[in-house]
C-alpha cells in the first residue's frame, strides 16, 4: 500500500525518532499545504529530509503532536491484520502477568496503539481513543478488541483532557452488549465497583494494583485514612489485609457510593467508613478532632498535568503532606502518590519531604512504588512512567 508522503524539516534531526522516539511536534515536521489539508488520522510515511523512510505515522495536522509512530518498517500495512497482531502480543503479556481477567490490555504507545489505552473488565472492555487514528478506526478496533480476547462488551469512553488536544468530540457510546451498571472486579483480596459509563477515566484505576498490595502490608489490625480514595482504592486492599478500619475522602459523592458497594460486596461493611468534601478541608478537620491513623494515604488527581502547571502543582503537593504527616500515628506510616507527567519523580519527592517538615514530623523512606506492568513504559517516553507512590514511616 502507498502512503502519502510527509517529511521532517530541514536540519531536524531524526536520530530520536530512529531511536525509538514515537512523535514528531508540529515544529519539526514541514507543514505545507498538502500536509495541513490531511484529514486528522491520516495514515503517511515519514521521511528524513533525505527522503529517507523512517516509518509509518499517523498524522493530525491539528495537534502539536502532529504524527505518531505506528510503525518502523515502511513497507507496513495498518489494516485489521496488523492491529490483531498487536492486540494478542498486548494480550499475551498480560495473560502472563495475571490469573483474572482484569487489567489494562493497552497502555498507549508502550503497546505499539499510540493515544489508545484500553482496560479489561472480565467480559467488557473500555476504549479510550484519544488519537485520532484510533478514532477513525474504532470499530476495526473493538473487532480485533473481541476477536482477540473473547470479550462480548465494548464502551467507547471519549471524553478526558488528551482527546481535546486532539481535536476530537465527547462521547460515551457502547459499542457491543449492554452495560447495566457498576461492573465488580476483583483486585488484591476486595471486590471493587467499576462505573465504566459514568466513572473517571475508565471507571477503575489498575495503575495503582501493586501499590495497593504494598500498602495493605503496613497497617495489619491498624487504622487506615485514604484520601483522594476514588472508589476505596488503597482502603478497601488494607482492609482485605486485615486493617482495623478504614476512612475513605473523597470530592465525590458518586465515587464513594462505589467505594461503599465495593466494601459490602467484599464483606468489610462495619470496617469501612466514607466522609464527601475537599481533601484540604476534612485533613484540617481530622487534625482538630485529634484523629490519628497508622497508615495515611494520599492518591490526589494530577496537580500538574503539564509543564505550566508545575510550580502550583508541586506547591499542592506539598501543601497534602503537610496536612497528611499530623495526621499519622507514631511509627505509622504515609504513602503519598502522583500521577503528574510533568512532575518527575525527584521533584515530587522534594515536595513531599518539604510537606513532612512543614507538618512537623520526621520520616524514613521505605519504598517508591510505580505503575504496575500492566502500565508499561516506552523508554523513550518519559510521559508513559507518569505514576509514583512514595512511602514513609513516620517518628
Amino acid at each position: 500500500m502507498t502512503y502519502p508522503i510527509i517529511r521532517l524539516r530541514p536540519k531536524t534531526d531524526a536520530r530520536a525518532i530512529r531511536h525509538g522516539a514515537p512523535w514528531v511536534f508540529a515544529d519539526e515536521l514541514v507543514t505545507d499545504r498538502r500536509t495541513k489539508a490531511l484529514a486528522p488520522g491520516t495514515i503517511c510515511e515519514l521521511q528524513d529530509e533525505a527522503r529517507s523512510p523512517l516509518g509509518i505515522v499517523t498524522v493530525n495536522p491539528n495537534s502539536k503532536i502532529i504524527a505518531r509512530m505506528l510503525d518502523r518498517d515502511p513497507a507496513a500495512v495498518i489494516d485489521g491484520a496488523w492491529l490483531s497482531l498487536r492486540m494478542r502480543r498486548a494480550l499475551a503479556l498480560r495473560e502472563r502477568l495475571f490469573d483474572q481477567p482484569y487489567y489494562r490490555l493497552v497502555h498507549a504507545e508502550a503497546d505499539g496503539f499510540p493515544g489508545v489505552v484500553i482496560d479489561r473488565f472480565g467480559d467488557l472492555a473500555v476504549i479510550q481513543p484519544n488519537a485520532a487514528w484510533s478514532e477513525t478506526m474504532i470499530d476495526l478496533i473493538a473487532e480485533t478488541l473481541c476477536e482477540a480476547t473473547g470479550v462480548t462488551r465494548v464502551v467507547k469512553n471519549g471524553s478526558g483532557r488528551a482527546r481535546g488536544l486532539e481535536g476530537l468530540p465527547e462521547e460515551m457510546v457502547v459499542l457491543r452488549g449492554a452495560v447495566e451498571g457498576p461492573v465488580p472486579v476483583p483486585m488484591n483480596g476486595a471486590t471493587y465497583m467499576a462505573d465504566v459509563l459514568g466513572g473517571q477515566k475508565t471507571g477503575l484505576f489498575y495503575d495503582q494494583r501493586p501499590n495497593h498490595a504494598f500498602g495493605a502490608r503496613l497497617a495489619p489490625e491498624g487504622r487506615v485514612l485514604d484520601v483522594f480514595s476514588h472508589v476505596g482504592g488503597f482502603g478497601l486492599a488494607a482492609l482485605a489485609g486485615g486493617a482495623r478500619s478504614a476512612l475513605a475522602v473523597d470530592g465525590s459523592a458518586p465515587a464513594l457510593r462505589l467505594a461503599e458497594a465495593g466494601a459490602e460486596a467484599s464483606g468489610f461493611a462495619d470496617r469501612f467508613q466514607t466522609r464527601q468534601g475537599d481533601a484540604f478541608a476534612v485533613m484540617e478537620q481530622l487534625a482538630a478532632e485529634g484523629a490519628r491513623f497508622e497508615f495515611v494515604v494520599c492518591d490526589p488527581p494530577a496537580f500538574a498535568p503539564a509543564k505550566p502547571a508545575l510550580q502550583a502543582g508541586l506547591r499542592a503537593y506539598e501543601r497534602v503532606a503537610r496536612l497528611a504527616a499530623p495526621l499519622v500515628a507514631p511509627g505509622g506510616y504515609l504513602c503519598l502518590c502522583s500521577c503528574s507527567h510533568a512532575a518527575d519523580l525527584a521533584a515530587f519527592r522534594t515536595a513531599s519531604i518539604r510537606g513532612i517538615g512543614r507538618g512537623g514530623r520526621h520520616a524514613q523512606m521505605i519504598h517508591t512504588g510505580f505503575a504496575g506492568p500492566d502500565h508499561p513504559m516506552l523508554p523513550q517516553l518519559a510521559e508513559s512512567g507518569y505514576l509514583k507512590s512514595i512511602f514513609f514511616r513516620l517518628d
